[in-house]
């Protein structure tokens, strides 16, 4: 393949992205007269029920984060390290939330917290638990792909060689070495919970999707502009992660190059 083919394909892919997002901030910045002005922009601020949508969206956001990674840490590193022939079945019945329908998976979580406290039912917790099972595909392939990268049997044995315990093992041997993974396994739940419309709206709770969308039936420009904000978001998580990602590999390789 030629270099000026590769660079057709590159410039086309870029297009393909960049050509909506340009009609988006151009259409965010139009005004009545079709003319263009920051009009749009400037009264985000007063939009009533943003940042109250933003709260909550946020605060189950890291509830999602947290109780995905309490769970899904100790649970992926314990396959890989004594049952590594289970990782393909794990691997399958982690994708299940990507081939169930929203109903199902609304309705099975309802069932199961039926008799749950009112702080749960009916409130915005219950999008956490959604959520953690959500965010299943995503969380165990991040973590996976970062376990395989390291070489976990090695670094478990000398740790419990030298007296530590399975949780010292876990925060202080494990998760450092996956760092990466973590991060990227936390932006992505993070990710998916600020863009998330349908389990949310069949639950009728206000978050900030729902809110986008329900703004946007009256006033569209607003709509535009508040999620070129979140993609704007979304955009600098991931540029955090590449950079913690990428100092810390600078750091490993100066190590190891002094050794």
């Amino acid at each position: 393949m030629s270099k000026a083919f590769r660079w057709l394909i590159l410039s086309l892919f870029g297009l393909y992205f960049l050509v909506p997002l340009a009609a988006s901030v151009e259409f965010s910045l139009r005004d009545v007269n079709d003319t263009h002005s920051f009009n749009t922009w400037g009264k985000l601020l007063d939009e009533p029920g943003l940042f109250e949508t933003l709260g909550t969206s946020l605060w189950v956001a890291f509830g999602t984060v947290a109780l995905t990674l309490i769970l899904m840490v100790p649970t992926v590193s314990w396959v890989h390290l004594k049952h590594p022939k289970l990782r393909r079945l794990v691997e399958g019945v982690s994708l299940l939330p990507l081939v169930i329908p929203p109903i199902v998976l609304v309705n099975g979580v309802l069932v199961v917290f039926r008799d749950a406290p009112e702080v749960i039912n009916g409130t915005p917790v219950i999008l956490v638990f959604e959520y953690v099972v959500l965010a299943l595909p995503f969380t165990y392939r991040t973590l996976d792909a970062g376990l395989q990268a390291i070489a976990l049997p090695t670094l478990v044995e000398a740790a419990r060689s030298l007296g530590a315990s399975w949780t010292t093992v876990l925060l202080r041997v494990i998760i450092p070495n996956i760092r990466s993974a973590v991060f990227g396994a936390a932006f992505l739940n993070l990710a998916l919970v600020l863009g998330e419309y349908t389990l949310a709206s069949i639950l009728l709770m206000n978050t900030f999707p729902v809110w986008t969308v329900s703004t946007g039936q009256s006033e569209a420009g607003v709509s535009v502009a508040v999620s070129l904000l979140a993609l704007f978001v979304a955009f600098l998580l991931l540029f955090v992660l590449s950079v913690v990602t990428g100092r810390r590999k600078a750091t490993l390789g100066a190590t190891q190059g002094k050794s």
